[in-house]
């Protein structure tokens, strides 16, 4: 009887001690990493409930690092869940966007026009090095917190010397890092409930990249192209009918804490967030495009992804500030914006490069400035879009839509043919694009008539955009519904 007591006092304390050094935590993952890493790590992941292809799980510290060795592209790979209930839950969610596609229109182009060509690299640069010399802004690490709450100061102080005393900036407390989220608001004049908002995460480095890590592109370029945004609307006076937030999140690199714990407590408060773009490294120039808008299906909004392709082809088709761009994927808790997607609300993620093409050195001790070239101009097409995004979709107060010189561009649908009407941009138009939500070349034709049609047969039903193109690169588009 003393032998066995023994041993199973024995058993016991290895069996603690296993649990205290693994250092288990709960989270979400795609079903199909979490079956893997439970074939290949048996004793280190436990799968808890699976459902819409993403699992509840509980693992250790450990194995959650093998999910970038698995075939996750971007990001942590998993979202962190305060606990077992939280993790069965979020998979259980069901949650329908409250914005549909012809919410989204683009009339704002006074002020944009006098706007997008603002944005500084220098500006941005500096910000970046700066951010960079924290030598880690890892979640738990002095300097981690320390620069947190420096960044909140940095867009307060901003607020303050533009004599905005109705811009807030708060801090958002998280129970599990010491780490806040920044979220900074400009309050809409008509429509103060309604909420337009852009966020990049704070920190940087992983578990096994602490102590130092710079995280000049991952995610300091992103950090740094919001603070230039929000020079930009500062310099300009900027008063919008929807409110504008402008958000840096905590402890991303770990499983995404600061954003789930923000757009679940949005979400439980019923808060009318009309959209959100996620702004994770900006500067590093490796596609021969300037943006890749990341076309995860489950993980982004397709509407949203088309109303940006509505707004690079509007704004930046040609001329000084062209923009060109195309699709890439990333995977499930790639970064920020799948934490708003997943509690209902519509998410975007334009990214600096086709993934596999982008920037080799983030989580390591050599995402630098200087090795980024020492120059911001790459982030400075983010800003652009930004700014755009923001002033389109929040509009700004007090200021009316010049039509004098608008084009009179009609479309409709009929018998699953697109009837067109140039109006006054005949005889200067050349082409239309069609493109679906996933931002997908579908249709083209050349040389058209001052009015016609274009077939659609074949095309399933939802929403499209089409993209008539002037003689000197001009687009003007309009988005349509095949039903």
């Amino acid at each position: 009887m003393k032998k066995f007591y023994l041993l199973l006092l024995v058993s016991t304390m290895a069996v603690s001690a296993y649990a205290q050094n693994s250092d288990w935590f709960y989270a979400t993952t795609d079903s199909q990493s979490a079956q893997t890493l439970k074939s290949e790590f048996p004793e280190q992941i436990q799968i808890l409930e699976t459902k819409n292809s993403v699992s509840a799980v509980y693992m250790t510290k450990e194995v959650s690092v093998k999910l970038k060795e698995n075939g996750n592209l971007h990001g942590p790979g998993y979202i962190f869940r305060k606990d077992k209930n939280s993790a069965i839950g979020a998979i259980n969610k069901v949650n329908e966007s409250n914005m549909k596609i012809l919410d989204f229109t683009i009339d704002q182009d006074a002020y944009v026009n006098q706007v997008i060509g603002q944005p500084d690299a220098t500006n941005i640069g500096n910000t970046i090095v700066t951010l960079q010399n924290y030598g880690t802004r890892f979640n738990t690490k002095p300097t981690g917190v320390q620069a947190s709450y420096d960044i909140k100061s940095w867009w307060q102080g901003m607020a303050d010397d533009a004599g905005r005393g109705d811009i807030t900036v708060e801090a958002f407390n998280h129970g599990f890092t010491d780490q806040i989220s920044v979220i900074l608001t400009i309050p809409g004049s008509e429509f103060p409930d309604e909420y337009v908002i852009i966020g990049g995460h704070l920190d940087s480095g992983d578990y096994w990249i602490q102590n130092y890590a710079p995280g000049a592109d991952d995610n300091g370029s992103g950090i740094a192209t919001l603070t230039e945004i929000l020079r930009v609307l500062l310099a300009n006076d900027f008063h919008p009918k929807r409110t504008v937030q402008i958000m840096g999140y905590a402890a991303e690199e770990i499983g995404l804490y600061g954003s789930a714990d923000i757009a679940e407590s949005y979400a439980n408060a019923n808060k009318d967030v009309k959209s959100v773009v996620q702004f994770d490294m900006t500067n590093y120039n490796g596609s021969a495009f300037d943006i890749a808008i990341i076309a995860d299906g489950a993980y982004t909004s397709g509407v949203l992804n088309l109303y940006l392709i509505d707004l690079l082809e509007h704004y930046n088709s040609s001329g000084e500030h062209q923009i060109t761009y195309d699709f890439s994927y990333c995977g499930y808790a790639c970064s920020d914006h799948v934490s708003w997607t997943e509690n209902g609300y519509m998410a975007s993620f334009p990214f600096e490069a086709a993934m596999g093409e982008d920037n080799p050195n983030i989580h390591t001790t050599n995402d630098t400035y200087e090795a980024m070239g020492s120059t911001a101009v790459h982030s400075v097409k983010f800003a652009k879009l930004g700014l755009e995004y923001l002033i389109e979709t929040a509009k700004v107060a007090n200021m009316g839509t010049n039509d004098t010189d608008a084009p009179n561009l009609m479309i409709a649908v009929k018998d699953r043919n697109l009837i067109y009407d140039l109006g006054n941009l005949t005889p200067y138009t050349n082409s239309v694009v069609v493109f679906d939500a996933a931002g997908k070349k579908l249709i083209q034709k050349d040389k058209l008539d001052v009015k016609g049609s274009v077939s659609l047969q074949g095309l399933p039903n939802g929403f499209y955009i089409a993209v008539f193109k002037d003689k000197d690169g001009k687009a003007y588009s309009k988005k349509f519904l095949i039903k």
